[in-house]
């Protein structure tokens, strides 16, 4: 049987260069190293080291592994696709260097290392064979359930917190301080994971489909500690959707910042990914995610007198699926004649009669709201709250200043139908107007929506809520 060899770089615990983030990587999983000091030139003192594929099996046995060496380093100004970066925009360059794949660390109070586990799993580097690569995404992530709030709400504690950036450091909730790590708390996955792992938790999207909780990936396969990086979308910033807020794990700290789209460099090899445990809604502001998120308060919550969270909740429900003609302000938290009227008239239009109509939400009317099932009010969507005749979005070049489509004038007559055309003193018409602007973002901030994603310009979002 062959011996693989390969050449390392003795490393320097602070230097940030690839050869030696590489080397430390090793140290980190047990591999052999040689002791020493940095050399003074990069690459100028090697060690040779000889791995025996032993203990690194997936699937067949006997089957060897060789960590493969480091491409030497580019020269600096130099990106993993060749380019060279602009002077201005070098300070953003995110210079990540990340952690592999491995388990929650000990959850001491305040940051610092933790003890390393008894054993930690060895990621499949870049280098490893097609079949292992194949065999590692193959494998079924653990998925806990979350919401986009929840996950922009886990974010911004370590904004608020501060967390340095450290490869090799683990905040006190466990997660690693690195980019990955970040992505992997936000997430909420029960382990580290770094960005070549993060797509098994997710699917990819489309830019145009980004929405908060969504992140933005580039991973270099070819060398993974050069540019590597991954951010949180945190919302549009700019009505042309060039900018977004980012918040991300980079040198010196946690932060969130405005960013074009869709980073400061190799923006066009970032991939739009979606966490594929995101349920129901909740989160920032709202009453929680999952079974919380759905589960009927109890008919105590509702009526006259009733002030709580809920009942705000019940209204903009109700609101968005065509109840915002019933309110004259609010929705708020006390409840109110408007509420009643909304609620009937929901109620209504499943075709119940009687005292199933009465305007007092019981477990189906609640459950029929926050799931999106249902007849809309007014009679838009089927018996199970879809619409079927509703066409697919035309893109946002429609609906901008100037314009003048069908698309515009059925956008008009949906709004008004579903109770957001308050705006509107004739038409709506097939010209885009500022009244059809901000009766689309009066419908948006129903959704609960706010800052760039209620900037009253439809999406592929807005357009199938409106029309479901």
């Amino acid at each position: 049987m062959s011996v693989p060899v390969f050449e390392e770089f003795e490393p320097e615990a602070d230097c940030g260069c690839a050869g030696c983030a590489g080397q430390r990587r090793a140290h980190a999983l047990g591999l052999p190293v040689r002791a020493g000091g940095h050399p003074a030139a990069h690459g100028a003192r090697r060690a040779l080291v000889l791995v025996t594929a032993t203990g690194a099996v997936l699937g067949a046995g006997g089957a060897g592994l060789a960590a493969a060496a480091e491409p030497a380093p580019v020269a600096s100004g130099a990106s993993g696709a060749g380019s060279v970066t602009p002077v201005a925009d070098r300070a953003a360059d995110p210079g990540t260097p990340q952690g592999d794949q491995g388990p929650l660390r000990g959850r001491a109070a305040g940051s610092g290392p933790a003890s390393a586990p008894a054993s930690a799993p060895v990621p499949a580097p870049a280098s490893v064979p097609d079949a292992i690569q194949a065999a590692t995404r193959s494998a079924v992530p653990t998925l806990r359930k979350t919401t986009r709030g929840a996950i922009v709400d886990r974010a911004k504690t370590w904004v608020t917190a501060k967390v340095p950036y450290a490869m090799d450091r683990y905040w006190s909730d466990g997660y690693r301080q690195d980019c990955s790590g970040y992505i992997s708390m936000a997430w909420n996955l029960p382990a580290n994971e770094w960005t070549g792992s993060l797509t098994r938790f997710a699917d990819r999207i489309s830019r145009a489909d980004l929405q908060p909780g969504d992140i933005l990936l580039f991973h270099n396969a070819a060398s993974p500690t050069r540019g590597s990086h991954v951010t949180i979308f945190g919302g549009w910033t700019d009505a042309s959707h060039t900018s977004y807020l980012a918040y991300e794990q980079t040198k010196p700290g946690t932060r969130k910042r405005t960013t074009p789209m869709a980073y400061w460099q190799d923006a066009d090899r970032y991939v739009a990914y979606r966490y594929k445990g995101l349920t129901g809604s909740g989160g920032a502001g709202g009453t929680g995610g999952g079974a919380a998120a759905t589960a009927f308060p109890g008919a105590g919550k509702f009526g006259p007198g009733a002030d709580n969270a809920y009942v705000t909740r019940l209204g903009k429900l109700l609101v968005a699926r065509g109840g915002g003609s019933f309110y004259r302000q609010g929705p708020g938290s006390r409840w109110s004649e408007a509420d009643r009227r909304a609620t009937e008239a929901f109620q209504r239009a499943q075709g119940w009669k009687g005292s199933a109509a009465d305007g007092l939400p019981g477990p189906r009317t609640w459950s029929l709201l926050v799931t999106g099932q249902g007849r809309d009010i007014g009679g838009s969507g089927g018996p199970d709250g879809s619409s079927g005749s509703a066409s697919a979005f035309p893109g946002r070049g429609s609906f901008r200043p100037g314009q003048s489509s069908a698309y515009v004038e059925k956008l008009g007559k949906q709004l008004v139908k579903r109770g957001f055309g308050k705006h509107y003193t004739s038409g709506p018409g097939p010209r885009w107007t500022e009244a059809d602007r901000r009766n689309v973002e009066s419908f948006q901030r129903a959704q609960g929506w706010r800052g760039a994603a209620a900037d009253g310009y439809p999406g592929p979002e807005t357009w199938r809520r409106l029309f479901r």
